[in-house]
């Protein structure tokens, strides 16, 4: 996915500013997946047209509404819901969280293979790395992904330990889900799990009165264009270690460990949004914030 001409490059430059050092590995691992994706044939060569157009002015349009907006009333993050349950052995995490970003950008940091949109700031380190990705299949806005990722693990608070996950993923652009199942993880017996990102409308009880929307047009219709979308993102990850670590006190550390660095990772996705939002505009698009606001004093709608 591309948000618009230069926004990606533009998002990993920003969210990635503390990370100029990071080792070439994260370079050479790029280029190798590149590399695969051109010379094993992953993508097939009559994959179906895309049935979907996205928005890029609006997608632009949002952004630049965050920005403006969080120098006046910054967005505060509410903390990520987490709910565990056991069933047969199996641990069911259900997790939701609400960013200040939309949708579709979002979506994009959760999938795109470059920049780091899972930084620590306080501890000042990524906690998930891309380390190799090839496409498998792609069909217009789905696609099927063979990913390796390293998940940062604090051991009792000592020190940090990679943990390696190799898994199967499916993404679906055009409903903002995806799903994915393990090749390989460490002490997992299973280790799969879906997430999906659905608009927030926070502007709407303020601009749209009582006529609530039902989607992102009639929003932008009740709102005259000025409504922020932010993202709800629910993930349900269902895991089970191997003997003997299903047992206790041992499972009692996996389960803790695994619901505390799934709050991270959230956690961190939230501080990229906030990134993003303070982030000065790249040049390129201070012509289009500048039509925009000059249609505002119009009264007009540029939607």
């Amino acid at each position: 996915m591309r948000i618009f001409p230069g926004f990606g490059s533009w998002i990993s430059k920003n969210s990635q500013q503390p990370l100029k050092a990071e080792s070439k590995r994260s370079e050479n691992v790029e280029s190798k997946s590149v590399s695969e994706k051109d010379t094993n044939n992953n993508a097939p060569s009559n994959k179906k047209k895309k049935e979907y157009v996205y928005d890029e002015k609006e997608e632009m349009r949002q952004h630049i509404l965050w920005y403006e907006e969080e120098k006046k009333h910054p967005w505060h993050n509410p903390p990520p819901k987490v709910k565990v349950t056991t069933k047969k052995g199996v641990y069911h995490m259900n997790l939701e969280v609400t960013i200040g970003a939309a949708p579709e950008m979002t979506f994009l940091w959760l999938t795109e293979p470059g920049g780091s949109s899972f930084f620590d700031e306080k501890n000042w380190r990524v906690l998930m790395e891309n380390i190799k990705r090839k496409v498998l299949t792609e069909d217009g806005p789905r696609r099927v992904i063979k990913v390796e990722k390293a998940v940062v693990h604090d051991f009792f608070s000592l020190t940090t330990i990679p943990i390696p996950l190799h898994l199967i993923v499916e993404e679906n652009e055009k409903d903002l889900t995806g799903k994915y199942k393990k090749e390989k993880v460490m002490f997992m017996k299973v280790f799969e799990g879906n997430f999906k990102v659905e608009p927030v409308y926070v502007d709407q009880e303020r601009l749209c009165k009582k006529k609530l929307p039902k989607n992102q047009e009639e929003y932008k219709k009740c709102s005259g264009g000025q409504g922020k979308t932010a993202s709800k993102l629910t993930i349900n990850q269902y895991f089970e270690p191997y003997p003997p670590f299903n047992l206790p006190p041992l499972s009692w550390y996996i389960r803790g460990s695994t619901i505390q660095t799934s709050k991270n990772l959230l956690i961190a996705l939230q501080n990229t949004s906030k990134i993003i939002r303070t982030a000065k505009l790249p040049e390129d698009y201070e012509e289009f914030r500048a039509k925009m606001n000059s249609r505002n004093k119009a009264n007009s709608i540029f939607y």
